[in-house]
C-alpha cells in the first residue's frame, strides 16, 4: 500500500550519511534548511552547543506548518526556550535524530505539507 502520491513538486531526501543529505541529486554539507518548497539553504546554526533562539527565528520567513529538527546523530533536545519563537507563532515542532527527521521529512512533502528540516 502507498502511503504518499507518486509524483510531487517538494523537494526529496534521496539519502543521508556522516557525509552530508543528498537533496533532488546535490550532495548538500553542514548545517542545513531543507523548505519542501524553497529546496536548501545553510544554516548558520554550527552546533547543538552553540544553539541560539535566532537559529530557530531565522525559519520564521518561510512560514513553515511544523518545523523537524535533526539533532545529528544521537537525539539531543534543545531547550524549549529557542523554540519560544516558533510555538507562539503556532507552528509544531519535532525533534528527531538525522535517520527519523530526513524520512520523515519525505513523508510530509510528499503529503505536500509546509515542512521545513533543520539539522546538523
Amino acid at each position: 500500500m502507498k502511503l504518499h502520491p507518486d509524483a510531487s513538486n517538494a523537494y526529496a531526501i534521496q539519502s543521508y550519511s556522516a557525509e552530508g543529505v543528498v537533496v533532488n541529486g546535490k550532495l548538500q554539507t553542514g548545517a542545513m534548511i531543507l523548505c519542501a518548497v524553497n529546496g536548501p539553504q545553510k544554516w548558520s546554526a554550527s552546533s547543538f552547543e552553540n544553539l541560539n533562539q535566532a537559529h530557530f527565528d531565522a525559519l520564521l520567513p518561510l512560514q513553515p506548518e511544523l518545523v523537524l529538527f535533526g539533532s545529528g546523530a544521537k537525539l539531543q533536545f534543545p531547550a524549549p526556550r529557542l523554540l519560544q519563537g516558533l510555538i507562539a507563532k503556532g507552528i509544531g515542532v519535532e525533534t528527531m535524530d538525522n535517520g527519523a527527521a530526513c524520512r520523515t521529512f519525505n513523508v510530509l512533502a510528499g503529503e505536500g505539507r509546509r515542512v521545513v528540516l533543520a539539522l546538523f
